[in-house]
């Protein structure tokens, strides 16, 4: 391309960009003109605001926490035998002392039978040795009856009391091993899944059913070490209430929850100690082995700062609020958040006092010193007059004049 060429490109390209300047300063509305962003005529922005104000706001922890069961048994025999029945229903709650399950008793039936036979059997041979023995010591007789004769029928009577006694001990024995034949509950829970069928030969060793006990039922949860101190002074002033959170929508599952136990010792690998909460659990909210969300609470803090959580801005110097002045314009506060409050507002520690506006809708149209329209919540701007349908059309035609 020829030195002529090249400058007559540069030519155009100059002045097109001059004409797109030109047609941009004189643009209607612009900036630096009436009506413009920087203008003083500008209409005020509408927004929503809220005044800061003092609650009594609870504080929490949160952890995810594991439900327990207040107390998981596996039922095994005490004695071995076939089984005949299983008198329980699968995943139906049992009652204490309740049947369920029978093995074959007629083996310790008999046994049971055999020392009643032998008690009967010494009882006999004490009543006889008994009457040798009074009847010796008889004055009638005793100058007839040796000493030696006479100890030795002393002897022989404690030696069959003894055998009486040893017998009632076997007794008692044989008829604990005959009552075992009964499987009963040991508390009152819940049944799982059997592991046994009738007519399966069972030992010791073989487990029945699992029970576990779900009133009350126990939340296990974590805590990071460093509220260990928060936690345990709140304790000793009053018992801590607990609530489960769902894990979806963290609603609450179960309330009425008490915090029981602090662990003795904090975990070294992961920095946590373990806490120990009971819930009543009367409506089967919580099942062992379910995981929730655990908001344990831990003080009220008493006239604490509160705004809704969309009036709070994400900044690069951190958090900060469009504060409503006198004058109706706004400016940039910075804020420091304390903390949550439910799913819609938030605490503030710094930056705000009692009573000051904060907009809650509508920052995306404001910087700092905007003129706004302050609206309550739900209110909405008013339609505008024919006078200022006026204004805004003579603005216009002057814009384009321009």
């Amino acid at each position: 391309m020829s030195r002529f060429w090249k400058i007559a490109l540069i030519v155009v390209a100059v002045v097109v960009l001059a004409i797109v300047a030109v047609r941009l300063l004189h643009k209607p509305g612009g900036a630096g003109r009436p009506g413009g962003m920087d203008g003083k005529d500008n209409a005020p922005v509408p927004v929503t605001v809220v005044p800061v104000a003092r609650e009594n706001v609870p504080v929490y922890l949160t952890a995810l926490g594991t439900v327990q069961a207040l107390n998981t048994i596996a039922v095994n025999p005490q004695v071995g035998g076939q089984l005949l029945s299983l008198d329980f229903t699968e995943g139906q709650p049992v009652k204490k002392g309740q049947v369920l399950a029978q093995i074959d008793p007629r083996t310790y039936q008999a046994s049971y039978d055999q020392q009643l036979s032998k008690r009967s059997q010494d009882e006999s041979l004490l009543a006889t040795a008994r009457s040798n023995y009074e009847r010796s010591k008889d004055p009638k007789y005793s100058q007839y009856v040796a000493k030696s004769d006479l100890v030795t029928q002393h002897n022989t009577v404690m030696q069959y009391e003894a055998a009486v006694a040893a017998d009632d001990a076997a007794i008692r024995d044989a008829k604990v091993q005959l009552d075992y034949t009964q499987i009963r509950s040991p508390i009152d829970g819940l049944a799982g899944i059997r592991s046994v069928d009738p007519g399966n030969v069972v030992t010791t060793g073989s487990t029945i059913v699992t029970l576990t006990q779900l009133h009350p039922i126990n939340v296990m949860f974590t805590l990071p070490e460093q509220n260990l101190d928060m936690v345990r002074r709140a304790q000793q002033e009053a018992p801590l209430q607990v609530t489960a959170l769902d894990r979806v929508d963290a609603h609450p599952v179960a309330t009425g929850g008490v915090l029981k136990v602090i662990d003795n010792q904090i975990d070294t690998t992961t920095g946590t100690f373990r806490l120990k909460s009971e819930f009543p659990n009367e409506k089967n909210e919580l099942w062992p082995g379910q995981f929730v969300n655990v908001r344990l609470q831990v003080r009220t803090d008493s006239g604490a700062l509160v705004i809704p959580a969309e009036a709070v801005q994400r900044g690069p110097d951190g958090d900060y609020v469009y504060q409503v002045q006198g004058d109706n314009t706004v400016k940039m506060q910075p804020v420091v958040v304390a903390g949550e409050v439910g799913d819609s507002h938030v605490m503030i520690g710094s930056g705000l006092k009692a009573g000051e506006q904060v907009v809650t809708e509508g920052q995306f149209r404001l910087k700092p010193g905007s003129k706004v329209n302050p609206l309550k919540p739900g209110e909405v701007p008013p339609a505008p007059t024919a006078a200022d349908l006026q204004k805004a059309k003579q603005q216009g035609r002057g814009g384009r004049r321009h």
